[in-house]
């Protein structure tokens, strides 16, 4: 990650000074997105050194949402950095603008994908399963569809003079940006919202709960995700009344747990025991 960050950083900086001189808004909107490819990069590797950080009496999680944080973080960036660009290519394509330099535009955007393909691969290395590094990787990506776009903006450019198609390339720069950014904040807004973990059916999960011998109702049942790949669940577990006399809520702790753990690859589980006749005391018990 941090070899993608020099190598994204180096090339967008030569990248602006070329956007300038070629009067490209494609290419300066391609910048403009690096920017926020290495600001995604640099805020993932920020984001993993807090998520390290060890649990406090104050952090009973540790700092693990800083990565949720900061893919948020990512998709709004992009949504910005969109309506920048969105304004001036629609102020372009109403009005006279000079002919952009499309040969200019042609070998940077070229060497755009280049770039945009080693840094994707290089990110590839590291742990997609984080929402954080996905984000990240989500930005090159959409960056080098941008590069393709470029490009094909730039032949167009060479070959029929139309320069009003470096406006084109870079509406569907905005186009790629806001579904990108549309998915870290979906997927991150529902992880800080601790909604149910995808893939998790809670009606499947009482339905394997109330399997287990002695279990005969499960209520206030939660599931929600910590951090990317960390998922909790905590449930009202009602069982025999002979569980308590019998020292059996022990082993049927352990039964619980391994089935949590065996079907829904959830590994922190809470579980309150029951009697029946303590749902009584319980009136703002749900779910």
């Amino acid at each position: 990650m941090v070899a993608a960050l020099i190598l994204m950083l180096a090339f967008m900086a030569g990248e602006v000074v070329v956007a300038f001189i070629a009067d490209s808004l494609a290419l300066l909107s391609d910048a403009g997105h690096m920017l926020t490819d290495a600001g995604a990069i640099a805020v993932a590797l920020w984001a993993m050194t807090l998520s390290a950080r060890p649990v406090s009496e104050r952090w009973t999680y540790g700092l693990k949402r800083a990565e949720i944080v900061a893919a948020a973080g990512n998709g709004i960036t992009m949504l910005v950095v969109s309506g920048i660009v969105l304004v001036e290519a629609i102020r372009r394509m109403v009005s006279t603008h000079p002919d952009v330099a499309g040969v200019p535009v042609l070998v940077v955007a070229l060497a755009g994908c280049v770039v945009n393909v080693a840094a994707a691969w290089l990110i590839a290395r590291a742990s997609r399963a984080s929402l954080n590094i996905e984000g990240a990787y989500q930005h090159i990506l959409t960056d080098l569809y941008g590069f393709i776009g470029t490009v094909i903006a730039a032949i167009v450019i060479l070959t029929t003079g139309w320069s009003k198609a470096d406006s084109v390339a870079s509406l569907i720069v905005v186009a790629l940006m806001v579904r990108a950014a549309w998915g870290l904040l979906r997927d991150s807004g529902k992880i800080l919202l601790e909604g149910a973990p995808g893939g998790v059916d809670l009606a499947q999960v009482r339905a394997h709960l109330l399997g287990v011998d002695h279990v005969r109702d499960v209520h206030d049942l939660h599931a929600w995700t910590i951090t990317s790949g960390m998922l909790a669940l905590s449930a009202h577990v009602v069982v025999d009344d002979e569980c308590f006399l019998d020292g059996h809520t022990p082993r049927l702790l352990d039964e619980l747990q391994e089935c949590l753990g065996g079907h829904f690859d959830v590994e922190h589980s809470t579980f309150q025991f029951e009697q029946a006749s303590h749902t009584e005391h319980e009136h703002g018990a749900h779910g």
